[in-house]
């Protein structure tokens, strides 16, 4: 890769120093100049949304790209879909356990957590039997009760009996969903729903000055907001220890890892990973498929002619969106990725959004086209960290999209959208619509 000496003027990425150029060299590097910034920083993403077009650019020059941006660790960005394939089914040669995110210069080690999604084998998959049999094709066919009455009950209060209204779809319709049934689920009373979504868009947004106190620096807000999340199902544990119920929570209290009870930490770690993911994710592919629709309106009117492609077009909804743009790997041991040499110790960005326009693994992947087949998208991962929540997404996807076909008349945007700054969750903050909905 050929990299640039001298630090921008304007701020951006210096990319690689001479010495990492010639390391970079030693390692076989592709030669691409660009600006790492592109990648990482969460104003470019509020700004602009995904780099595609550079993430198109990198998957046909320099699929494995070393990346020096500053603030960050030096990276690998790895943006094809063969190749994001095949590092996730490798789980202990390319570890979660010094965490997903990229990691900032000077930073010290991640210790140790119990939180899943940064457990490799063979923990991990102890940790994971814990609940997922709450998350099974069956056990979520069992929820659909639920989760057709919360749907019907957000779209019955944002209905307009036929007359023209504006609303946010993300305040109205798209958070009120999965943030409902995952907070049903754990147990959280509807009364705490709204601190839930407070904490969860400060925990996840904390890049984004909308979600940080005046004064707060991001690793202040995300601190803060996770001390009174855990603080919160501190509260909520020990309620359900004394009198266990239906929900999540209570099942957690009483569940064992060879033997033993899961430990404080354990459950707290776990209650708050279900309520991020399970809201944030879920959450912004619902807001961003109506834009899909907005955008393509062609589609739209091809789904309400055939409702029979509505799962088809939940899993298109899921590959154009990819709420999530990329978790971090890191190397165990010496490799190769495509003849480049990776060293242990390295990280590796999986850009799983990159992935879902590879030119290789998709037919025409610039389209949004709801009757695609076959659609092996990465939204949710692959391999040993494959999404636990997907059956549910995709219910809840499918729950609501069939209820604004049958009811949404008309639906136009009515300003300009607002996403998170932030480079991992591609969030969408405020989606304004005019429609006309039954």
């Amino acid at each position: 890769m050929r990299w640039s000496d001298e630090l921008r003027s304007d701020g951006g990425s210096k990319r690689v120093g001479r010495s990492l150029a010639a390391e970079c060299t030693a390692r076989q590097c592709n030669l691409l100049s660009f600006d790492a910034l592109e990648l990482v920083d969460p104003d470019r993403f509020a700004l602009r949304g995904y780099p595609h077009d550079l993430w198109a650019q990198l998957r046909a020059e320099a699929p494995v790209a070393y990346c020096e941006a500053t603030g960050f660790k030096p990276f690998w960005a790895i943006t094809k879909h063969a190749d994001i394939m095949d590092i996730s089914k490798q789980a202990s040669k390319f570890s979660s356990a010094q965490g997903i995110t990229l990691a900032r210069a000077g930073a010290r080690p991640m210790p140790a957590v119990d939180m899943l999604v940064m457990l490799d084998p063979p923990r991990h998959g102890p940790m994971r039997r814990v609940a997922n049999a709450r998350f099974t094709p069956k056990a979520v066919r069992f929820r659909n009760e639920e989760v057709e009455r919360i749907a019907i009950e957000i779209i019955d209060t944002a209905a307009t009996n036929g007359a023209d209204s504006q609303c946010d779809f993300v305040e109205r319709i798209a958070a009120p969903l999965p943030l409902g049934i995952v907070a049903w689920i754990l147990g959280v009373p509807p009364k705490d729903w709204d601190l839930m979504f407070r904490l969860t868009n400060e925990v996840i947004g904390k890049d984004d000055p909308d979600f940080r106190r005046d004064g707060e620096t991001p690793s202040q807000t995300i601190k803060r907001a996770r001390g009174e999340l855990h603080h919160y199902f501190v509260d909520l544990i020990a309620a359900r220890r004394a009198d266990p119920q239906q929900d999540l929570v209570s099942e957690l209290t009483q569940a064992e890892i060879d033997g033993e009870p899961l430990t404080e930490t354990q459950l707290l770690q776990y209650c708050e990973l279900i309520v991020e993911a399970g809201n944030e994710t879920t959450r912004n592919a619902i807001s961003g498929g109506l834009l899909a629709f907005a955008e393509h309106p062609a589609e739209w009117e091809k789904l309400k002619t055939n409702p029979d492609l509505l799962p088809e077009a939940v899993d298109e909804i899921l590959r154009w969106v990819s709420p999530i743009s990329h978790f971090i790997r890191v190397a165990n041991e010496d490799c190769e990725i495509r003849g480049v040499k990776i060293a242990a110790g390295d990280q590796l960005a999986l850009y799983y959004a990159s992935a879902n326009r590879d030119e290789d693994a998709f037919a025409d992947p610039f389209a949004f086209r709801i009757d695609r087949r076959p659609n092996q998208h990465l939204t949710f991962g692959f391999g040993e960290h494959f999404c636990m929540g997907a059956h549910l997404a995709r219910a809840e996807l499918s729950t609501i999209f069939r209820h604004l076909l049958a009811r949404l008349e008309h639906f136009e945007l009515a300003g300009p959208v607002e996403r998170l700054a932030s480079a991992v969750n591609g969030s969408i903050k405020r989606l304004p619509v005019t429609y006309r909905m039954s």
